[in-house]
């Protein structure tokens, strides 16, 4: 099949034609990847079968989406085209694959994976590949995966490696990275160009008319919701908030309850908690958690729902605690004395939430003619299926012939259940072909997917960056298309959407500066940029690697989060792939129990997951056990666990905070012990 470029895709791909390192910068529907999917063509042609390119993407659904909708139909036939993902099983044999196919559509992750691989089969070097293909390559900065393989790739430049591979970078929107003013807007545009090695951004400037013209921007506006002038509901919500701090003596931070600074004052007080080994203190501050989730999903969508959110964490709470003192009676019972006119206010439809109606008004509207198609953007995936339940519920909305669906990521959540990547191809195949004509969804659907074009969307509550202003609004692009903002008058969510206006031109006019800079000063920027980088990285990586020496693993423990038994060291612990904790001495199953196997859909080479496990005193989650070659072993989750060193009590999210040298797995060494044992 012949690829058509338009003017403009002309425009941008030039200097990518005659070998430049670039980054082409179009809006969401200009054809970024038609246009890299021609320079694939060209670079492999040009090459004459000494040609590969690997093109990278950030999300498992575009690996297959890039494949079918883009590289296969214009080059499978032509060249080898193969798509590998977390789900692939050739992502075991990686190094083997890519000597074999000419073009590798692939996860950051997976490259940068294989990179770090010691085994043959799986081990690749940059210096295999003649092109490299970045998605959305705004995401190329601090410890991002993308920053982690152009990282590599620029100190092996500065070494004066030879056949390192043509760099082209995608984006609709490098963004500002939070500048409010000119000179740190163009910093970071060229600091995103360093990260890439671009040796210019190109944009559509000679044929931009025609590039409007092909990709109209929708008509924006605000639909601003009137203020809810009674919440009984969440007062009521609030005075248990309270009750609790006085139960702590800790009244300083009830000022700002059902909002994002008080979230973080409360994870604050869980720290300080697990670290002091205050129960009291740390569990009242994960309930407290709940309640300000609660709060705000009051703001969001309905009572009921959010109702609802607290009734099923204190039905969880009741079936799963298998041991409660006198905190876990506490919190209980708060909840319990409330529940009932809790229930009775979130049924008082006099108090609903007013943007609610707003939304009801805006859908509407949009939805009186039968062709429309649109997109609902809301924060959350709880949100997301409580707005889609108030769709179906809702007479009017109904009789106008709506038809939703949720669209989230594919993570795993502790609050939802996530979509697989099936499921959500199945969602956004039923909105392509009409059995959907609305999809509620979180930022999943702002970049990348290949979602039919619609007439409207809806930014529903959103404190977002520019950048995903940006994308979702590039959604919007059918003709006499609309996109709205619907909030709360004078709302931080309106207050966030000007400022990301702002944001949006000042990152046009810093990147048309860059544009302008001279070729010279430019690349001597870049340079010394880079430089700077390689150092700050270089010393990042001293510091951690001292730290961690610094702590022999005999001397670390690890204490149950929840109730504080201390339950190994890390001596006791090994590291299998890089990436799973296990505990290889056998006397630590005293401490766990084994529940039901935890569904993982990805297959693994040399492992697969077995029961979940916890704390065998008080039911705290602790991680899995993974079969790994036969043998069981307990992997063990960070975050569940404080960490207790000569000179520090803490928790930690990641194990690459933990401060010790932690040995690799040794098959053998696991054998024999758990032979000795029994």
């Amino acid at each position: 099949m012949e690829i058509n470029l338009r003017d403009y895709q002309w425009e941008v791909v030039k200097p990518a034609l005659e070998g430049k390192n670039i980054i082409i910068w179009l809006p969401t529907g200009g054809g970024k990847t038609r246009a890299a999917v021609f320079v694939t063509k060209h670079h492999l042609d040009t090459k004459r079968g000494k040609g590969k390119v690997a093109v990278l993407v950030n999300k498992v659904s575009l690996v297959n989406q890039h494949y079918e909708n883009e590289f296969k139909p214009f080059l499978n036939g032509v060249y080898l085209v193969v798509p590998i993902s977390g789900d692939s099983d050739l992502k075991d044999c990686f190094g083997v694959v890519v000597k074999k196919y000419d073009i590798i559509i692939c996860t950051a992750q997976i490259l940068q994976n294989a990179l770090t691989n010691a085994e043959e089969e799986k081990h690749v070097d940059l210096t295999d590949f003649s092109l490299l293909i970045i998605d959305e390559c705004h995401h190329t900065q601090k410890d991002g995966v993308y920053n982690q393989i152009m990282g590599q790739y620029i100190e092996m430049k500065q070494k004066r490696t030879q056949s390192l591979p043509q760099i082209l970078g995608l984006t609709a929107s490098p963004g500002t990275d939070g500048a409010n003013t000119f000179d740190k807007a163009q910093g970071h545009i060229l600091k995103i160009c360093a990260n890439m090695d671009a040796s210019m951004i190109m944009s559509a400037t000679v044929h931009i008319e025609h590039l409007e013209e092909k990709v109209p921007q929708p008509v924006k506006r605000y639909d601003i919701a009137e203020e809810r002038k009674q919440d009984p509901f969440g007062d009521q919500i609030k005075r248990m908030m309270r009750t609790i701090h006085s139960h702590l003596d800790e009244p300083s931070i009830t000022g700002n309850l059902g909002s994002q600074i008080y979230e973080q004052a409360v994870v604050e007080l869980e720290k300080q908690g697990a670290i002091e080994s205050n129960r009291l203190k740390r569990v009242s501050a994960q309930h407290l958690r709940k309640y300000n989730d609660s709060l705000l999903i009051n703001d969001a969508v309905r009572m009921i729902d959010a109702f609802r959110y607290l009734e099923d964490f204190y039905r969880t709470e009741e079936a799963t605690k298998t041991i409660l003192d006198g905190t876990d009676r506490f919190l209980l019972q708060v909840f319990k004395d409330n529940r009932e006119e809790l229930r009775h206010l979130a049924s008082d439809a006099r108090f609903e939430n007013p943007k609610l109606r707003k939304l009801e008004e805006t859908l509407l509207e949009r939805f009186e003619t039968s062709n429309s198609r649109g997109i609902v953007f809301t924060k959350t995936r709880q949100s997301t299926h409580a707005l889609v339940d108030w769709i179906r519920s809702c007479r009017l909305l109904m009789a106008a012939g709506i038809k939703a669906e949720v669209l989230t990521g594919a993570g795993i959540s502790s609050q939802t259940k996530h979509m697989t990547q099936q499921e959500q191809q199945n969602v956004i195949q039923k909105f392509r072909n009409g059995a959907l004509n609305l999809l509620v969804s979180t930022s999943v659907a702002e970049e990348g997917l290949d979602i039919k074009e619609c007439n409207v969307v809806i930014r529903y509550g959103l404190i977002t960056n520019e950048i995903a202003m940006v994308q979702a609004r590039g959604r919007a692009r059918a003709e006499n298309s609309m996109y709205s903002v619907v909030a709360d008058s004078g709302s931080r969510e309106i207050q966030r959407e000007f400022t990301n206006e702002y944001r949006e031109q000042l990152m046009k006019r810093a990147i048309q500066a860059v544009q302008n800079m001279d070729q010279r000063d430019y690349l001597l920027k870049i340079r010394e940029l880079q430089m700077e980088e390689t150092m700050c990285r270089k010393m990042k990586q001293s510091k951690s690697n001292t730290k961690k020496k610094e702590n022999l693993p005999k001397l670390i423990r690890f204490y149950c989060l929840n109730c504080n038994i201390a339950v190994c060291h890390g001596s006791d612990l090994r590291i299998i792939e890089g990436m799973h904790h296990v505990n290889v001495n056998p006397n630590f199953s005293i401490y766990y129990k084994v529940g039901g196997v935890i569904p993982i859909k990805r297959k693994f080479e040399d492992w697969k997951p077995g029961g979940k496990i916890s704390c065998q005193k008080c039911g705290q989650d602790w991680g899995m056990e993974m079969i790994y070659r036969a043998l069981s072993i307990p992997s063990l989750s960070i975050k569940n666990f404080v960490v207790e060193t000569p000179s520090e009590r803490r928790g930690f999210k990641q194990w690459k905070g933990v401060p010790c040298q932690i040995p690799e797995f040794s098959y053998t060494e696991a054998f024999e012990a758990m032979n000795l044992n029994s």
